[in-house]
């Protein structure tokens, strides 16, 4: 037989590797945007046009390259990070790997500024699928500018499956987000379609938070401090009252690198134990410094996983830091829970060592009915007993012969055949309701029931009603971080629709004076916690697929929870609106609602 197999071309090898490195434009900012901070940059700038389709550019002031370097620079494995397999245990830079802008250059439309400071005049490079079109000299600024545009030009297929501009966009910015929070130092622009989105200063951690997230952070955070031989640890983690019931703002960094770590997570979790209510996550940035031979970052191409040494050892540590802290700042409860703080002793007594009893002093003669003061509110009664009031009354009274207009209560009431109360429903464990039909008996989970129903009430509502909306006596103020507040001006007519009234909405809090009927005020920031966590989830395409998102998260947010106790009435109410609706065999999310048991399979139990 011949020979089969062959050495790929290079530009195919480097289609392969970009399908691992490059995903989505988020991907391209996220190696631009480190491969600046390499650099040395002290000023990044970000542009985008179409979320990142049409043109990612990303410009710094940093040392810049030479024409070699620049050439090289989009070979694979070309890069000035390491020189032996040795170096992977020693990183203190963001790329190592030289496989990014091969993989970029492969699948779009690269253009490349760059100058050193010690140069008269930079050079200029156009790529085009992994071929140099072009190489000149240019006047240019000291730094590299990276223009990335058509991405997946020459792969139509990838290109078809990215999702609309607001979903790329908001993965852009998450990106965007991981690299400012790791470098505070660093001054960043962001700007998206010519328009501003973020301004950045060098600024310290806190001030890059705040900046990032909005000033109603601020009162949120807690600081975390702890310097060991195997690790340092330094950051923020959020007041447990500030919880969220969804996951968002949870960062970790290692070594100025964003990571997942779903361990140390845990760790994070548990020192918030009984401090949270069921369900809810704190929001936390933490920033973990471990010696460079202690992890492992080789692990994949994203470069958010990492291996540690010892990471029961980080476990024990970050947890009792975490604990520490919220304790030191009075977050945590102390062991005496009737302790009143405001009958602590002030600081400035502390030297004083001899305390004198206070002296009691007592009137026994005085009587506060002969004061003047008090006989001046209303004329005091000339008796002296209390006795002598009734003493002119001539006929006791006698309460059997009062006469009351009531309605007379026969026996036969309640014996009544058409009162008779005939129970068709019953709720086992607070979780079912078990009804009786001809063939058996049917269970329904009360929890997706009632999802169903809503989530039928709100499309319709969304898309063919209109709905009524309580007004609030005092307008609701929620404070949200800056992506939330975009998405929530971009589903505002929706909410409007399902009964939401919208005040205002400002660059970090939303505020509102209408919500929809059946709706408590108290939990509308956690509903729409988990409506904005659902919809980035969901990531909707079309119009019709963000109203399904939202009906579904509402449904999920407002149905009866399993445990809630419901009397008859309730339960045949909830039965009727189910097989009401157009699809009752399912929940929104595609579970069973019901299931029916008939009276051959009941049999067939006590057979066997």
């Amino acid at each position: 037989m011949s020979d089969i197999i062959q050495l790929l071309p290079d530009h195919v090898a480097n289609q392969i590797a970009a399908g691992e490195v490059v995903q989505r434009p988020a991907s391209v900012v996220k190696e631009l945007l480190e491969n600046a901070i390499d650099a040395g940059a002290t000023e990044i700038k970000l542009l985008i046009k179409d979320a990142g389709k049409t043109l990612v550019q990303v410009i710094d002031n940093g040392k810049g390259m030479s024409t070699t370097d620049a050439r090289l620079s989009f070979e694979r494995h070309a890069t000035s990070k390491i020189r032996t397999a040795e170096d992977l245990f020693n990183l203190n830079t963001k790329g190592f790997r030289g496989e990014a802008l091969a993989s970029i250059a492969a699948i779009a439309h690269v253009e490349v500024k760059t100058k050193q400071v010690d140069q008269e005049l930079g050079t200029h490079i156009k790529i085009e699928g992994s071929t140099i079109q072009n190489q000149d000299v240019i006047a240019t600024p000291t730094g590299t500018s990276i223009a990335v545009k058509h991405l997946f030009f020459n792969i139509p297929a990838r290109r078809n499956f990215l999702k609309s501009n607001s979903i790329e966009l908001r993965h852009i910015k998450d990106e965007f987000y991981r690299v400012a929070l790791t470098h505070p130092s660093i001054a960043f622009d962001f700007y998206s379609n010519d328009s501003e989105v973020l301004n950045l200063n060098s600024s310290n951690l806190r001030q890059r938070i705040v900046a990032v997230f909005g000033k109603k952070i601020n009162e949120k955070l807690v600081p975390i401090q702890e310097h060991t031989d195997i690790i340092t640890i330094e950051g923020f983690v959020s007041k447990p009252e500030f919880a969220k019931k969804k996951r968002g703002e949870q960062f970790f960094f290692v070594n100025n690198r964003f990571i997942k770590n779903g361990y140390l997570h845990h760790a994070v979790i548990n020192a918030f134990d009984q401090l949270l209510p069921p369900g809810h996550h704190p929001s936390y940035f933490l920033y973990l410094s471990v010696p460079p031979n202690t992890i492992d970052i080789n692990i994949h191409p994203t470069k958010t996983e990492i291996k540690f040494e010892n990471e029961h050892a980080l476990y024990a540590i970050l947890r009792s830091t975490v604990k520490h802290s919220l304790g030191q700042y009075n977050v945590s409860p102390v062991l005496d829970f009737n302790r009143d703080a405001t009958m602590d002793v002030p600081y400035s007594f502390k030297d004083k060592t001899s305390v004198s009893t206070p002296k009691i002093t007592v009137n026994p003669s005085f009587n506060p009915f002969e004061s003047e003061s008090n006989s001046k509110s209303y004329d005091k009664p000339k008796t002296a007993q209390w006795e002598s009031l009734y003493s002119g009354t001539e006929t006791a009274l006698d309460v059997q012969e009062i006469e009351v207009e009531a309605d007379v209560v026969h026996k036969d009431l309640f014996n009544s055949s058409e009162n008779e109360i005939k129970v068709k429903t019953l709720q086992v464990h607070k979780k079912y309701i078990l009804s009786v039909i001809k063939s058996g008996v049917v269970y329904i989970n009360q929890n997706l029931a009632h999802q169903r129903v809503l989530y039928e009430e709100f499309l319709t509502k969304m898309t063919i009603e209109d709905t009524s909306s309580q007004q609030l006596l005092f307008p609701l103020e929620i404070a949200f971080n800056k992506g939330d507040i975009t998405l929530c001006k971009e589903i505002q007519p929706d909410l409007e629709s399902v009964g939401f009234q919208f005040d205002k909405i400002d660059n970090d809090t939303i505020t509102l004076d209408g919500i929809p009927v059946n709706v408590n005020q108290n939990n509308v920031q956690g509903l729409f916690e988990e409506l904005f966590e659902d919809i980035k989830n969901e990531i909707p395409d079309s119009s019709f697929s963000q109203l399904d998102a939202i009906a579904k998260s509402l449904a999920r947010s407002l149905a009866i929870k399993n445990g809630t106790k419901l009397n008859s009435k309730e339960q045949e109410e909830l039965l009727q609106q189910l097989f009401s609706c157009k699809e009752p065999n399912q929940s929104p999310f595609g579970k069973k609602t019901f299931i029916t048991l008939s009276s051959e399979e009941i049999q067939l139990k006590f057979d066997n």
